[in-house]
């Protein structure tokens, strides 16, 4: 049988763990990606607000027994379900944060598809040498921006966070690369900095707060955000106002939602499509927000 013809005849069974997941662009995205493929998928929001240890467990069992090919997982389970698992791929035992989990043979396996959407999204805003990236937040989100840029041999990544002991285990889990250090302040994580990124939910709607003050954004820095709801951050939008080079988090969204969708098919989707059904979703949204 064709790969095609494979994937005709399945259905897929995919879904988020979360909290709030709402304004999720995940459902379309993926949902468009199969049936581009010829797969009958339907991708289920599982929110749930303060879930414990016990109560994650639950849920992923339920993944595990209910014919899920996996599930994405954000803020704010990300490094909680890492002990759940059955298996973790070597990026994401790195880290210590999963975004992915594949559902197997009965067997739940965590992988992290932040780093390698991230990496996908950043590579163009590089320069050839010479890059020191200020990190602000080294929660799931971070750790797995902080290992992108590590991968892309970025020598010179500043982390801060405004719980310290958080950079420092981030900084830590990268002692053995060398690469990345503890800023003491934001000031400190931005001075002669070529790029920044965004790594906290500051700035997710109905939040309209800054991660860091604009008066230390200028025109020769890259900002990038990990949020994209909305696209224009206040972040983003501060940086566009000094000519800055900005990356929304549109591109992140969408490879990170790609390299999970191959992992729970082995097929590779087409980011176009995938890319499209965001936009869909972004546009709807943007309309019922002016309306409103």
């Amino acid at each position: 049988m064709s790969e095609r013809g494979y994937a005709a005849s399945k259905k897929l069974l995919t879904g988020l763990i979360g909290a709030p997941i709402a304004h999720s662009a995940s459902p379309a995205m993926h949902e468009s990606a199969a049936e581009a493929l010829g797969l009958r998928g339907h991708y289920q929001l599982i929110e749930v607000a303060g879930a414990d240890a016990a109560g994650l467990r639950m849920m992923l069992e339920g993944v595990r027994r209910l014919g899920f090919a996996g599930v994405n997982v954000t803020y704010p389970y990300k490094e909680a379900v890492v002990p759940l698992l059955d298996e973790l791929a070597p990026g994401a035992a790195a880290m210590g944060a999963v975004n992915t989990v594949v559902a197997r043979d009965g067997r739940l396996t965590g992988h992290n598809t932040d780093t390698t959407g991230f990496a996908r999204a950043v590579a163009p805003l590089l320069a050839p040498s010479g890059n020191a990236v200020a990190v602000i937040g080294a929660g799931g989100v971070g750790k797995a921006i902080a290992f992108a840029l590590a991968s892309l041999d970025v020598t010179d990544i500043r982390i801060f966070d405004s719980e310290p002991a958080r950079a420092e285990t981030l900084v830590s889990l990268l002692a053995a690369q060398g690469v990345a250090r503890l800023a003491s302040s934001i000031e400190d994580a931005l001075h002669g900095a070529t790029g920044l990124v965004n790594g906290t939910p500051v700035g997710m709607l109905p939040n309209r707060g800054m991660p860091v003050p604009a008066t230390l954004l200028h025109e020769k820095l890259w900002v990038a955000d990990a949020v994209y709801s909305p696209l224009i951050t206040p972040l983003l939008a501060a940086a566009q106002a000094t000519s800055a080079r900005i990356m929304t988090g549109r591109e992140l969204a969408i490879y990170q939602a790609a390299d999970a969708f191959e992992l729970f098919t082995g097929l590779a989707p087409s980011t176009e499509v995938m890319g499209e059904a965001f936009d869909e979703v972004m546009a709807a949204r943007s309309s019922a927000y002016h309306a409103a």
